[in-house]
């Protein structure tokens, strides 16, 4: 058991570490005098900082695919469930739980990020495009939404508004940034 949550340990470390800094900003040095394990247990657990950030990732992808089916069984449509996302990303830059999607951080530097970290944050990319463009078909099949291009086109817009909520906010070092360009996303997609 110990071993299961020293890697859970290790995993919100890296996380942490990677909203301040992204993937160059931390070392397993960094991990081990936060967490109180040696370099060496780091290894055990994540062979290389890049397997460490892959599963990261793909940790991260699984709770979002979770927390989007929750959102789904919860909330009762496609513009609330729109708006209960921005919520979910409202509250968690607010009281700095999850200041910044660690994926969208990622993605500005897929350049120098190794493959396989590369490859696990364009899946997220890919899964969040997927499901919000499942929300904007549903939302237009029902006539709850109006789009004036491809549901495709708009989750791809939507998605880019939102990482770039986030990063308005971090520059402007002030949370409330974020829902003064996010809270009428929703509402642009009412039928007139």
């Amino acid at each position: 058991m110990k071993s299961n949550n020293t890697s859970q340990e290790i995993l919100n470390c890296a996380r942490s570490l990677i909203v301040l800094g992204g993937y160059n900003g931390f070392s397993y040095a960094d991990i081990s005098k936060v967490v109180g394990v040696s370099n060496a247990t780091i290894h055990h657990h994540f062979a290389s900082k890049a397997v460490l950030v892959r599963s990261l990732i793909t940790r991260y992808r699984e709770e979002a695919q979770l927390g989007m089916a929750e959102l789904e069984r919860h909330v009762p449509g496609p513009v609330e469930q729109l708006g209960a996302y921005i919520q979910y990303w409202e509250a968690c830059i607010s009281d700095n739980t999850a200041p910044f999607c660690i994926c969208a951080l990622l993605a500005t530097e897929l350049p120098i990020l190794p493959e396989e970290v590369a490859l696990e944050v364009r899946a997220h990319f890919r899964f969040l495009s997927g499901w919000l463009t499942s929300v904007l078909e549903r939302g237009a099949a029902h006539g709850q939404m109006r789009l004036t291009t491809s549901a495709r086109t708009e989750a791809e817009g939507f998605m880019a508004t939102v990482h770039g909520a986030m990063l308005s906010a971090r520059a402007y070092g002030d949370a409330n940034i974020f829902g003064v360009i996010t809270h009428a996303l929703p509402s642009r997609l009412l039928p007139v």
